[in-house]
């Protein structure tokens, strides 16, 4: 008897798994592959999953593996810009730079590696899922090990399907997916170089050009990427061989500069699941959205799936609170991830625009107004966890502490407010702890980060969600102690749901 399983040892099942044991929960992974995709695929995270991979111990590893990227440019068919979306170099203030790049089989092997160290995770490779069944207070996972052809199971008190984009867990729920209107076929195709190479420079490129709309991703180390958009009636297999590839890149790139890795034609598609939850089963990741490539955040959202869920379930299982906490799951991942897609599919028609009029006004338009990738700043959907504030429900800063710790290695796993000096006597912050069914960290110092991310939300304290997200500020004593008030009655354990946590 296991407290979660999860289906599927990707990016995201593999670090929702290590959250969950973090969180000292007992996880079951199930995996149909023995060994990680050998090939390149998501090829971009940003700071706020770097917060996520520091909660698993593996930021340093990880991070010494990518690439910081410097940003995107989008040009039309003259080369003209058209939008310049530069990232900053320097740490932000999330603790971490904006834009990485990685290479995703060092990813997965760098997760896995964690996820055996972890004393309460059990990873069954090789194992494929083929029937769930749910009942009051737990789920039977029921899956062949493909090995040897045995037929096995596993009870776990909740189900996570992390399978991807033809999940069998989200079949199972019975969610349909709702189409956020845009389907492509795009041929992507990735080199290694072999001798120095900057024609295209370190930016991404979007080329805007109405003949043959194309990407290129700067990669870490030699890794280069270029993606091509097909028009109709031309035939993927055709489009993938190296002879055509090479054709289609022949003035940026040729044989003598690179080896082709791959090519391969995908389908991009713009869908959000309509239903994440079905009592003991959930969605995370590609099996509960896709996204087109063209914002870069496929994966990014799927992390930010495992860093909302885990800390949730721990709630539920280790904490007594209401099994209701996971309906806060879809409400608030769905609408944010939903405005991350939305502008995707905006981004992609501006790339795939082929009507002489609409290129001649996008260029117009976006030539002289390059406001469209800043305005980006989704908050999570509403739920019982965000107030009618204009700081809840949005991702915390993450300043650095005079000790030198980054806030998110001081609160761990817990709850964290974060105080100006003198708004908490010592034994009022012992016993705001008590208040809160969960782990809190409390943290006050006077040091210029810290008041700078007080200042720039006119508070004098913060509650920060394990998550790493604001729960809500606070002016002052009273108003900090109605906050933990207020989510206290949203985590309160009931006597049932406390009597079944172990201790």
């Amino acid at each position: 008897m296991f407290d979660v399983a999860v289906i599927g040892l990707g990016p995201v099942g593999a670090t929702l798994a290590n959250l969950l044991a973090a969180y000292g929960l007992s996880v079951a992974v199930l995996e149909r592959e023995a060994t990680p995709y050998a090939l390149p695929r998501a090829v971009h995270f940003d700071a706020e999953c770097m917060r996520v991979f520091d909660a698993i111990g593996v930021a340093g590893e990880v991070g010494a593996a990518c690439h910081v990227s410097p940003g995107m440019k989008f040009l039309n068919a003259g080369g003209q810009l058209l939008v310049d979306w530069p990232r900053p170099p320097e740490v932000g203030a999330q603790g971490w730079h904006a834009s990485y790049r990685f290479h995703q089989p060092d990813l997965e092997r760098i997760l896995r590696a964690r996820l055996a160290a972890q004393p309460g995770a059990t990873v069954h490779l090789r194992c494929e899922v083929y029937a769930i069944e749910a009942a009051a207070e737990r789920a039977t996972v029921r899956y062949e090990d493909l090995r040897c052809g045995r037929l096995a199971a596993i009870e776990a008190a909740y189900v996570i399907g992390a399978d991807g984009a033809r999940s069998l867990v989200r079949r199972l729920i019975g969610s349909e997916m709702e189409d956020l209107g845009l389907h492509e076929r795009w041929l992507v195709f990735d080199a290694l170089l072999k001798r120095p190479w900057s024609v295209l420079g370190d930016h991404s490129v979007q080329f805007c050009d109405p003949a043959r709309p194309a990407t290129y991703v700067r990669g870490v180390g030699e890794r280069r990427r270029f993606e091509i958009m097909l028009h109709a009636g031309e035939d993927a297999a055709e489009m993938a061989r190296p002879e055509t590839v090479w054709s289609l890149i022949s003035r940026w790139m040729t044989p003598e500069d690179a080896d082709l890795e791959r090519a391969t034609v995908y389908t991009f598609h713009a869908l959000v699941a309509q239903r994440w939850r079905h009592g003991r089963l959930l969605l995370a990741g590609d099996s509960a959205h896709q996204t087109p490539p063209f914002l870069g955040q496929g994966l990014c959202a799927g992390l930010r799936d495992a860093a909302n869920l885990a800390w949730k379930l721990a709630a539920v299982l280790r904490h007594g609170a209401p099994e209701t906490l996971l309906d806060s799951y879809q409400e608030e991942r769905a609408p944010h991830v939903g405005e991350y897609i939305r502008l995707a599919v905006e981004l992609g028609r501006i790339i795939q625009a082929r009507d002489p009029d609409e290129v001649a006004e996008r260029d117009r338009t976006l030539a002289s107004a390059p406001r469209l990738l800043r305005s980006l700043s989704p908050r999570l959907g509403p739920s019982a966890l965000r107030l009618a504030q204009p700081a809840s429900g949005t991702v915390a800063a993450q300043p650095l502490l005079a000790d030198g710790q980054r806030l998110d290695c001081a609160a761990a796993q817990s709850f964290a407010v974060l105080a100006r000096p003198g708004l908490l006597p010592a034994d009022t912050a012992a016993a705001l702890q008590q208040r809160l069914p969960y782990p809190l960290a409390v943290i006050t110092e006077g040091s210029a980060p810290v008041q700078a991310c007080l200042d720039a939300l006119q508070a004098a304290a913060l509650v920060i969600r394990p998550d790493r997200y604001v729960y809500g500020a606070a002016a002052d004593l009273p108003g900090l102690q109605a906050l933990l008030a207020s989510l206290g009655q949203a985590l309160r354990p009931d006597a049932q749901a406390l009597a079944a946590c172990r201790p």
